[in-house]
């Protein structure tokens, strides 16, 4: 399950599905941060962020709050994405455009309010250090998650319009979960580099 050489090899078959999450993902940062029809939505989940951020900083320690928040929430959200998947892979698709949204709506505003100056630096200092990591192991979750989908749904078809084809599909779908375990492992791991990053390294960036 661990063989390093067969997860890779299973890894670039995934490119694809990772390319197409990416893309995905840059459509909801383009949609966010010119649509404002949408404004009310991405307003009220900025706003339950903020209220947690308060939280955060209220509690005994807050770097290790904020770790650990940060930490469980992406952890938990990339697992759910990916085997919750299986259901069509709907949810790691809106998951990754609602995300793209907050993110170009956040620059937008920003920008809107302090200029286009003030919103690299925010990318540099407030974005790079930890997103280079976490978005790219978010992107991969929901790329698993769509790829789960599509063998849950050639398999729900072959049952109907072709048995034939049944127990192969069933063996792919059966291998795709167990290569699905490792890479958890990695992302997880990953992500707790990330949420450590972002509650040290970037907060003291964005303090400068």
């Amino acid at each position: 399950m661990f063989n390093w050489r067969l997860n890779w090899e299973h890894f670039k078959r995934m490119n694809p599905y990772i390319a197409f999450s990416t893309i995905l993902f840059l459509a909801g940062m383009v949609i966010g941060g010119t649509n404002p029809a949408f404004k009310a939505f991405l307003d009220g989940q900025l706003g339950g962020l903020g209220k947690l951020a308060d939280m955060i900083d209220n509690s005994s320690n807050p770097t290790l709050t904020m770790i650990i928040f940060i930490f469980l929430n992406n952890a938990i959200k990339s697992v759910v994405v990916m085997y919750l998947g299986a259901m069509f892979g709907i949810l790691p698709f809106f998951f990754l455009v609602v995300n793209g949204m907050m993110i170009g709506y956040l620059l937008k505003t920003t920008a809107d309010l302090h200029g286009g100056g003030y919103v690299m630096e925010i990318i540099v200092k407030g974005l790079l250090p930890h997103g280079i990591l976490e978005i790219p192991a978010i992107i991969i979750a929901c790329a698993y998650g769509m790829r789960f989908g599509v063998l849950v749904l050639k398999a729900g078809g072959s049952l109907v319009f072709a048995r034939s084809k049944s127990s192969g599909l069933g063996r792919e779908l059966e291998s795709f979960t167990i290569r699905t375990v490792p890479m958890v492992v990695y992302l997880t791991i990953t992500l707790l580099i990330a949420a450590v990053i972002e509650s040290t390294i970037t907060t003291w960036l964005l303090t400068m």
